[in-house]
């Protein structure tokens, strides 16, 4: 499934971070909540990495 995810910000391929239950865009700078089993790839909803 993770293949199937891409970020909305840059298109740029997802990384899963299981540890933070995540998936990171390392080329837009943002890690996407999952909750519940569920990807939220809400830009909103999205923790910036660099803070």
């Amino acid at each position: 499934m993770l293949e199937a995810l891409v970020c909305p910000q840059t298109q740029a391929t997802l990384r899963y971070d299981a540890e933070r239950s995540e998936l990171v865009s390392k080329a837009a700078g943002l890690a996407f909540p999952i909750r519940n089993g569920i990807p939220v790839m809400l830009i909103d909803e999205a923790r910036r990495l660099d803070a």
